[in-house]
């Protein structure tokens, strides 16, 4: 019985190989992935999972004690944070991926399986003069056209504020040198994210995030850079612009409610400079505008932008900036991206009845085809029940406008075994969508900055002096809908 249970498989792989039907293919194609999605790392599991999420599989894949087998000096270093997935053509896997607090960013290898097996860095402190690379994007041929490239941002510490741009493949031994876009402005960066090549064809649209903190004015703008199909230097640089007589700050828009908005034009790049000119304008200011997506799917879905705006509690900014957190979307005009389009505030963390009323912080955001997952980096601000938590990942329903909590950080479990401490909350950050890259639908990474978790994570080749030397862990998540 059990040779002809062997036999069977074999015919119907074999025939899947050869049969004219697209199931048969697709049948094939899943019994001839090698990737096998489970743990890798000696690290425990600290996301938690609610209820709702139970059949959610959980693994950690990468921690920064964790020794890989072809770099074993290699060090998954301090606040790891944005990054992208490329498939090799030898079935392995590239992992480009930020390290914050280290000021670099990491080049990650996985196998066919998908298990890490060899580290090191293509960007380095010196190359970054000490700034702190945030979010990350890629571009890809398949999405944008032209690549692949990967855009991160230059947000706090040394001196390169603005968008950095890295080939994936580019060789680890010239990691003290940095390209950055002097066209896409100097901000306090959060990320930079090029839109699908659909949205407007033949330009290539690129949203940066500008997470300024200023305690008085609102003042983190949303830049847009618009240049030809694969041109990401000779283009020009925007600043979104609410344009109702009736909204003086981000706090005047009110959940649910769409107001007219286009771009107006700047010549400024220098950071203080830029900045005046944009308010000058009448650009909109948001209280440290974070992480920004696109929706994906057809091209009017791609002309859907999602951002994150964290929040600040100070007296400065009560009545002017979100103090919780907030979710905008923006729909762009559909023949010129400059043109006039729609701000809406789909989630709003101040309402205290409010369907976002546990929002403590939002930071990152990953965009599907229907769902938006939202990440936390709660900024301290305990003062309120429904603010009691720590870090969660939220899923929210573009088409429903339902919003679900996914997981939320175990703490208590992480300081019970020796994983840092409750006094310093962790940050959930770096989601992205490798469902299509992988093979295996419903699939995602995420990355958990774990403060508090002291053990001198920092690879030496990160050049990174000085650095927190706190931990990461790397997450497989699989069984989200897309």
């Amino acid at each position: 019985m059990k040779n002809y249970l062997k036999f069977s498989i074999i015919s119907l792989v074999l025939a899947s190989s050869i049969g004219c039907k697209d199931d048969d293919n697709d049948i094939f194609q899943e019994l001839s992935n090698p990737v096998d999605l489970k743990a890798h790392s000696v690290t425990p599991n600290f996301l938690k999972a609610t209820s709702e999420f139970s059949e959610v599989n959980i693994y950690p894949l990468l921690s920064s004690e964790d020794v890989l087998t072809e770099s074993p000096a290699f060090v998954y270093g301090s606040m790891a944070d944005g990054a992208g997935l490329i498939k090799n053509k030898d079935n392995t896997y590239t992992l480009i991926n930020n390290i914050e607090a280290d000021y670099a960013i990491a080049r990650i290898t996985l196998d066919e399986t998908f298990k890490p097996i060899n580290g090191e860095h293509i960007l380095n402190a010196s190359a970054t003069a000490n700034t702190a690379q945030c979010s990350g994007s890629l571009i890809t041929p398949e999405e944008h056209g032209f690549g692949p490239l990967y855009l991160s941002g230059g947000e706090w510490g040394g001196a390169s504020k603005g968008v950095f741009v890295t080939n994936p493949l580019k060789d680890a031994n010239v990691a003290s040198f940095a390209q950055m876009l002097p066209a896409m402005g100097q901000w306090s960066t959060e990320n930079a994210v090029a839109i699908g090549q659909n949205a407007f064809p033949g330009k290539t649209v690129v949203f940066i995030g500008d997470d300024h903190s200023n305690n008085e004015v609102p003042s983190g703008q949303l830049g847009m850079y618009v240049g030809n199909k694969g041109d990401l230097y000779g283009g020009q640089l925007f600043a979104l612009r609410v344009i109702d007589d009736s909204i003086d700050f981000e706090v005047d828009m009110e959940e649910g409610e769409s107001y007219p908005i286009d771009f107006v034009a700047l010549q400024e790049t220098q950071m203080d400079l830029l900045d005046t000119e944009a308010k000058t304008k009448g650009a909109m200011g948001f209280s440290r505008l974070e992480d920004i997506d696109w929706r994906r799917g057809s091209a009017a879905n791609n002309r859907e932008i999602y951002f994150n705006v964290t929040g600040r509690k100070k007296p400065g900014l009560e009545g002017k900036g979100t103090t919780y957190g907030r979710v905008y979307k923006l729909t762009l005009n559909e023949n010129d991206p400059t043109g006039a389009g729609t701000i809406t505030c789909v989630l709003d963390g101040d309402k205290a009845n409010g369907l976002a009323k546990s929002f403590h912080s939002p930071d990152n955001i990953v965009v599907t085809e229907n769902f938006a997952y939202i990440q936390e980096d709660p900024n301290g601000y305990f003062d309120a029940a429904d603010k009691m938590h720590y870090a969660r990942l939220y899923q929210y329903n573009l088409n429903t406008g339902e919003l679900k909590t996914v997981l939320e950080c175990d703490q208590d479990a992480a300081q019970a075994q020796g994983y840092g401490t409750t006094n310093s909350i962790w940050e959930i950050t770096g989601m992205i969508d490798v469902s299509d890259v992988v093979g295996v639908d419903e699939t995602f990474l995420v990355i958990t900055q774990n403060h508090g978790w002291e053990g001198g994570f920092t690879d030496p080749e990160a050049n990174a002096s000085p650095s927190t030397g706190q931990g990461s862990i790397l997450y497989i998540i699989n069984g989200l809908e897309r």
